[in-house]
């Protein structure tokens, strides 16, 4: 057997998403390594390998649990996604209250060294349960009891711990959750609860945040700060205004692999504010490449709905899609100052340990439901 034939044999699946999953890694270690100039000139004294080797390590780990995961059956995630939820909502409270603060963000669990975000894992745990509930519940779910306590509780319990030091990733989350309940045949007037409740939880801690400032638990003055900026400022603060900078000059073509300028004035530019640098050194057509990517990816994956035989694999495959989708278009739209700044990467591409893993998770569970229905045909 060729090696062409051997490696076609051990990556099943939709072949497409693969070859995103591909580009989207070579379009990270190359805006990475690029980016990583002011990161490594204040912190590792303009060393910018140091930044390639880690990122090139945890990429070819993420690469490798995108092949584990697609290898189990998708109806696995279904079976374990209960202790999921038992194990995220304690990790959640424990990083809320306890969590190392890093960036004025109490985010992270620390131990031995090592950096673990469980907002990443929760994400990923919520729309598994949601997915296994509404397979459950096939018919209708018009009822209080079939809405409420299955669906509804666990959604706000795990957005509104993650909300208070990551809003943006819980509104993320939310919204994605709406929308699965939708495809989900769920009644109107339960999403809209679900709605109304969001809102009233998310009034409460604005009103505690300003109440009790001293404690630091919710990120009030945070939120305000970017929304004012983004409302009131001309140029969408510092960090904006630099990613504009950044897109205006590469142009149609951009200024070549590893000339960006801005990486130098850039605060993050190689986490959050990557797309203005791939946009500066590969210009308009690079940017929109990085776009369509995320497009055809999720494409794929409402093909995967519709070719579903099982529920379960419908609604985790659109769901996990809906996540890296639209963090992605988030992402995009605060380089170019369209909504205010959020702490969202660009999936696959920005620089991250915890963000990085629990994307490849995403893309090989994905890739699991792709194979069976492959195997179907």
């Amino acid at each position: 057997m060729s090696l062409g034939n051997r490696i076609a044999a051990e990556l099943r699946g939709d072949r497409t998403i693969w070859m995103i999953i591909a580009v989207l890694s070579l379009f990270s270690m190359l805006a990475v390594y690029s980016a990583s100039g002011w990161a490594a000139w204040t912190s590792r004294g303009g060393n910018t390998t140091v930044f390639l080797l880690t990122h090139t390590v945890r990429l070819a780990f993420g690469l490798f649990l995108v092949y584990v995961c697609h290898l189990l059956h998708y109806r696995r995630y279904q079976q374990i996604a209960p202790f999921l939820m038992l194990l995220a909502v304690p990790l959640l409270a424990i990083t809320l209250f306890f969590g190392s603060s890093i960036n004025d963000a109490n985010r992270w669990i620390s131990f031995a060294g090592f950096s673990f975000q469980p907002s990443e894992f929760a994400k990923i745990a919520l729309v598994i349960y949601i997915a296994r509930e509404l397979t459950r519940k096939q018919e209708y779910i018009s009822s209080f009891k079939d809405a409420f306590l299955p669906i509804i509780v666990p959604v706000l319990i795990i957005c509104g711990l993650i909300a208070p030091a990551n809003l943006s990733t819980a509104l993320l989350l939310f919204m994605t959750c709406i929308l699965l309940m939708f495809m989900g045949r769920v009644s109107w007037q339960y999403i809209f609860l679900l709605g109304l409740l969001g809102v009233v939880v998310f009034a409460g801690m604005v009103a505690f945040g300003q109440l009790y400032p001293e404690t630091g638990l919710i990120r009030v003055d945070t939120w305000i700060s970017r929304v004012q900026t983004f409302l009131h400022s001309e140029d969408g603060g510092y960090q904006v205004q630099q990613a504009k900078i950044a897109i205006a000059k590469g142009g149609i073509i951009g200024e070549g692999p590893g000339n960006s300028m801005m990486r130098n004035y850039l605060p993050y530019c190689n986490a959050d504010f990557i797309y203005a640098i791939i946009c500066e050194e590969y210009g308009l057509l690079g940017g929109t490449a990085v776009l369509v990517l995320y497009v055809m990816l999720f494409i794929r994956n409402v093909k995967l709905v519709t070719k579903s035989p099982k529920a379960f694999g419908a609604f985790l495959a659109i769901g996990l899609s809906l996540l890296l989708t639209v963090q992605a278009l988030a992402n995009i739209a605060v380089n170019v100052n369209l909504v205010p700044a959020t702490g969202l990467t660009l999936p696959m591409i920005s620089m991250g340990g915890t963000s990085m893993l629990f994307t490849c998770i995403s893309l090989g569970m994905i890739l699991s439901v792709s194979k069976f229905i492959e195997s179907l045909d």
